[in-house]
């Protein structure tokens, strides 16, 4: 029974202190986030899969982009090659975890945040959009749109 108590503890301290890393991760500075938020690299590749997936990322229903598959694009905000040419992958991923810290009348949803929300769905509360390597798959997939790569 101690050790189990131990054990659960232990489990505690553990998940507390990634959790104190996380958000020390996200942490926007001078308008960018340096450090990625995993250790994968990205995947340009599911970056892509994640834009135009109607039901994960819901990308599209604001914006367009190279995506000639799908039939209707959103024409809110900027096309997505034209929106991210000038930024660095910190910058992308500053924007995709909380765009509110740029302009805080955006619509484009925090996708990397779980506080000072508003409108959440109690099943939803405490759970960000996109986990971080959804986001560093993304940011991938935009920079090929900054280098005039084809990720198909």
């Amino acid at each position: 029974m101690r050790k189990r108590c131990n054990l659960a503890i232990f489990l505690l301290l553990t998940l507390n202190l990634n959790q104190v890393v996380a958000q020390t991760t996200q942490t926007i500075v001078n308008g960018a986030i340096v450090r990625p938020l995993t250790e994968n690299p990205g995947d340009p590749l599911r970056g892509r899969a994640i834009v135009a997936n109607r039901q994960l990322g819901l990308c599209l229903l604001c914006h367009s982009g190279p995506f000639p598959e799908e039939r209707f694009q959103g024409n809110l905000a900027p096309e997505l090659s034209a929106s991210v040419a000038r930024y660095t992958a910190p910058q992308l991923r500053a924007r995709m975890v909380d765009a509110s810290h740029f302009n805080t009348n955006t619509i484009m949803p925090a996708y990397y945040r779980t506080d000072h929300l508003k409108r959440v769905a109690p099943k939803f509360a405490n759970q960000t959009i996109l986990n971080g390597q959804e986001i560093e798959d993304i940011v991938a997939f935009l920079l090929t749109l900054n280098s005039g790569a084809s990720v198909q």
